[in-house]
């Protein structure tokens, strides 16, 4: 599956938030790997698992998983020859007790998981060996009656311990007057007295240690000196005696490493299964049904991102319709719509349920393509509709039977008439590969596609004419418009200025009808009322009937009926610059007619020096933006 899409789509988020619910390392690492599948029976069966995963966590949402990866790296330590320390083993323990709950908890749970409740018969019954491990261990430490060797030693121990402290409670005694404290202080694992220091040398024995004033030696009495001697020794044939039983529990350990790894598996499945099934209910998903024949049909889907207050999308292409144009008002939700309809076929594919109606129809895409947004690269020096154009080439030699194309806006950020030639190319190519195809346009003239070709359908974001606002709402059928006429009326501008402004436009007569009452108001009569007065001493204005065009109208040439852009503005004498390609020609609009007006064709902070000055221009424009360059001058199309 192309990666770019993935990105660009937020599949790679999704996959990001399922990877939250995991619990172990090794169960995020497989969420990470997650990617679109084209095996209808690897999908249909992840969406079984993931119902049956549901059905258990409504029935009990704790679910024994374990962490995994401390077992992992105590398997890892034991191989290399090394014992496990008792921490290491501890953990085992707690493992096989997981291992043991997760067995009779899916057991359990047979009623309503028949498939993922069978995973854990997999597993192999070691609670001999749990049992083996929690008599060896007991409150963090070799339990004494792990063996008898150890019980005796340690039994030793503490009668010569017992003898020693008698014995020094003795010497205690005895030197007294030379002590700064009358206790016994234990210093480096020996038992020493406190001499104040001037009387070191009356008392026989050995330093073992100083105060920070140097007031006080801690000595240790000649007495203990043989008995702490003994014990010491002991304690080295205790901690000898310990390794052997560490090197038994851990070759036990190892004797069962590949029922364990087995465990393991089996338990990094289910961490899996129910991440997923987790993120499901977060999102109220559910699952769709799967075709392969060219059928798109999602019903009361929503973007997972925008949650339950977005406005639901319906969508229905039939397998004959292989192209669907949706046009709009910006802002009306096209790119969303776009995203929303790839990302969730990516889920279903990845196996996901998604947040549409079960009655959704996903079809199982070989690939998906893109190109939504901003591309533009910096490294490559690239700008916006370079750097998209080279994405659509990319698509363009990889589109094929069972592939996906979404493109967003395409033709826009170059000439109008060139941007919509390109995008028609393209569509037309595109559909000749037989790949299906989501686009958005601000070109009106696409939607007559539709009405050539029966593999085109139109599509449009309606517009609340009401409240002034879109409705985020998908309408399969109808091309859409940017509605700046019905806002006008309905902002207050007077209908026979529309009436006019249509005409313009579309080269047609219509009707914009508005309440009498209001009709009648002084508001919209000041809005045509022609004064009746000429301003004293005003010297007479030459009357100008020409047309009036704007910066970025498309105009046609009569003559040779070619199409050219407005630059610059009327003159006293009607005279238009227009850019006719890359040259720049002064004539009368009686010369003019208009084609396609400005604000169809860009959004209303287009800037218009990419069409109609170069590069070089633009360059130096920006630098002089930045700072004060010596010697540079800017020469305009005025000053040429």
């Amino acid at each position: 599956m192309n990666k770019k899409a993935m990105n660009d789509l937020g599949f790679n988020q999704i996959i990001e938030e399922i990877a939250s619910y995991a619990l172990t390392h090794k169960g995020k690492q497989t969420v990470h790997a997650l990617t679109p599948m084209v095996d209808k029976r690897q999908i249909e069966r992840s969406f079984q698992e993931i119902r049956e995963a549901i059905a258990v966590l409504r029935l009990n949402s704790s679910v024994p998983i374990h962490s995994l990866d401390s077992v992992t790296r105590s398997l890892e330590e034991g191989e290399k020859g090394r014992y496990l320390p008792v921490g290491s083993l501890q953990g085992i323990i707690e493992f096989l007790d997981h291992c043991r709950k997760l067995k009779r908890f899916m057991d359990d749970k047979g009623y309503v998981a028949p498939t993922i409740s069978v995973y854990v018969d997999s597993m192999s019954d070691l609670t001999f060996l749990e049992e083996e491990l929690r008599r060896s261990l007991k409150n963090g430490q070799i339990d004494g009656y792990a063996s008898k060797a150890l019980l005796k030693v340690r039994r030793d121990i503490q009668t010569e311990q017992t003898k020693l402290k008698n014995r020094a409670q003795e010497v205690l005694k005895k030197q007294s007057s030379y002590l700064q404290e009358q206790m016994i202080i234990e210093k480096n694992g020996r038992l020493t007295l406190p001499v104040k220091r001037e009387y070191r040398q009356k008392v026989k024995g050995s330093v073992i240690d100083t105060s920070s004033s140097g007031a006080t030696v801690f000595m240790e009495p000649k007495e203990l000196k043989e008995r702490q001697d003994m014990i010491e020794y002991m304690k080295l044939s205790e901690q000898h005696e310990v390794e052997q039983i560490l090197y038994y529990l851990t070759g036990a350990v190892l004797e069962y490493k590949q029922e364990i790894l087995i465990a393991i598996d089996v338990m990094h499945q289910y961490d899996v299964i129910f991440a997923k099934a987790k993120y499901a209910i977060h999102i109220e998903a559910d699952v769709p049904g799967l075709n392969r024949d060219n059928l798109i049909s999602l019903i009361d889907a929503r973007h997972p991102h925008l949650g339950k207050e977005a406005v639901p999308l319906t969508i229905e292409m039939k397998p004959e319709e292989q192209a669907l144009m949706i046009t709009g008002p910006n802002t009306g939700g096209k790119t969303v719509t776009l995203k929303t309809i790839g990302l969730l076929t990516m889920m279903a594919q990845a196996g996901l349920w998604i947040p549409a109606s079960p009655e959704s129809q996903v079809m199982i895409f070989d690939d998906i393509f893109c190109d939504i947004g901003d591309g533009q690269s910096i490294e490559a020096n690239l700008s916006t509709f370079s750097s998209r154009l080279v994405n659509i080439i990319e698509i363009l030699q990889d589109a094929r039977p069972g592939t996906l194309a979404l493109i967003d806006e395409i033709g826009s950020g170059t000439e109008p008439n060139e941007g919509m030639g390109l995008a028609q190319a393209i569509l037309e190519q595109l559909v000749t590969k037989k790949a299906k195809l989501l686009v958005t346009t601000h070109f009106t003239e696409m939607k007559e596609l539709a009405h050539q070709r029966d593999d085109f359908i139109n599509g449009s974001m309606s517009f609340d004419l009401e409240t002034l606002q879109p409705t985020y709402r998908l309408v399969i059928g109808e091309a859409g418009d940017s509605q700046a006429f019905q806002i006008a009326l309905k902002l207050g501008l007077h209908p026979s200025i529309i009436k006019r402004a249509h005409e313009v436009t579309y080269h047609e007569t219509k009707e914009y009808p508005l309440d009498q009452e209001k009709l009648d108001s002084n508001e919209m009569k000041q809005q045509i009322n022609v004064p009746r007065y000429k301003e004293r001493n005003a010297a007479p204005k030459r009357e100008t009937t020409f047309s009036r065009y704007n910066m970025g109208d498309n105009v046609k040439i009569k003559a040779t009926g070619e199409t050219a852009i407005v630059y610059k503005g009327p003159d006293d004498n009607g005279d238009y610059i227009i850019q006719q390609k890359d040259k720049k020609l002064k004539m009368n609009h009686k010369r003019l007619e208009l084609y396609i007006k400005a604000q169809d064709l860009y959004p209303s902070d287009y800037d218009f020096d990419i069409i109609f000055q170069s590069k070089e221009y633009r360059k130096v424009t920006k630098q002089l933006d930045r700072k004060h360059v010596e010697g540079l001058t800017i020469e305009t199309e005025d000053d040429c």
